[in-house]
């Protein structure tokens, strides 16, 4: 597949098929991210570059997010079929809105969401407790609620954080929000010093990201394509993230020149080391697994630190019908 088909823009979104292969043929799909490409996305390119997604019928478009894009809107207008979701909250506001969109695959296990402080002041996540802490309006009314109910963060602490990093170079006593890929690299450039990183998953924030959407009509009408795209999506990040990933990250820099190769492998690093997309169930169950027991967990976190409403049926807002079944365990080195 070239280059250029894969990044084609969305003149000529596909409509879906009834079948993955009908009479030979692939069936056309477009796949929305919720930001530009980088290696975050890794796992959807290798199976683009690699034919993973065409050996079971699908020619797939990946059609890259960013400020200005709002490519779930496209899909809940049906002008694509596969969506890369944020995390489970997106879940529980479509369930309490009504909308009818079914995350199918859970690719990073743990939110990369972080916070980074200055290794002379926080070595523990307690530690953090004794900081400023420069955490964003999204973040403030998510992640840091359930700091706050869960772990005795305050109110106070909080300063808005403008996504400028240098209140928190010039100040010991500041710690930071990041992404795990992004903040801690940038400051390790600017600052030219290695921050402590804390990733809020690994203190108990147990909402799944980097979820794959889809509506329910497709489900209803094309399971079979539902099942080729989580399939080859987490073949292909088995692929990414332990084979041959030079083809795909040449996609991801052709899709975002921004995107250099120092930056990939620090994401790629940081993926791994800390289990973002294989660790935990996916260990024994493979990449993508999504369980009733984890969704239920994070929801009940989120009713405890007022974030999301008691009562609400997110019982449609996932299925566990495409995942867990072990698809890719062979590939991983």
């Amino acid at each position: 597949m070239s280059i250029q088909k894969t990044f084609a823009a969305g003149t000529a979104l596909a409509l879906m098929g009834s079948q993955a292969i009908a009479g030979g043929h692939l069936t056309e799909v477009t796949f929305g991210t919720n930001w530009v490409a980088q290696a975050e996305h890794g796992g959807f390119y290798q199976s683009v570059a690699d034919g993973t997604y065409e050996e079971c019928g699908l020619s797939v478009t990946i059609l890259p997010g960013g400020p200005q894009v709002n490519n779930r809107a496209l899909m809940l207008a049906g002008r694509m079929e596969f969506h890369m979701g944020g995390d489970l909250l997106q879940a529980f506001s479509a369930a309490e809105e009504g909308i009818p969109v079914v995350n199918i695959a859970a690719i990073f296990q743990k939110h990369p969401q972080v916070i980074v402080a200055h290794p002379e002041t926080a070595s523990s996540w307690e530690d953090l407790k004794n900081l400023t802490l420069l955490i964003g309006d999204n973040g403030y009314q998510s992640y840091y609620q359930w700091m706050m109910a869960a772990h005795g963060f305050t109110a106070e602490q909080r300063q808005p954080y403008t996504f400028n990093p240098a209140p928190f170079l010039a100040d010991k006593n500041v710690g930071m929000q990041g992404y795990l890929s992004s903040e801690p690299y940038l400051v390790e450039k600017e600052g030219g010093f290695s921050p402590n990183v804390f990733l809020i998953a690994d203190a108990g924030y147990s909402s799944y990201a980097t979820t794959i959407e889809t509506m329910q009509q497709t489900i209803d009408e094309s399971p079979e394509v539902v099942e080729c795209f989580v399939d080859g999506s987490i073949k292909g990040w088995y692929n990414y993230l332990y084979g041959d990933n030079a083809a795909a990250n040449e996609l991801i820099r052709e899709a975002n020149p921004e995107m250099t190769q120092d930056k990939i492998d620090y994401a790629i690093s940081k993926m791994k080391e800390w289990g973002i997309v294989d660790s935990g169930d996916t260990e024994t169950m493979g990449i993508g697994v999504i369980t009733d027991e984890k969704v239920q967990d994070f929801y009940n976190q989120m009713v405890e630190a007022g974030v999301v409403s008691d009562g609400i049926d997110f019982s449609g807002t996932y299925t566990t019908q495409f995942v867990g079944k072990g698809v890719g365990l062979d590939l991983k080195g």
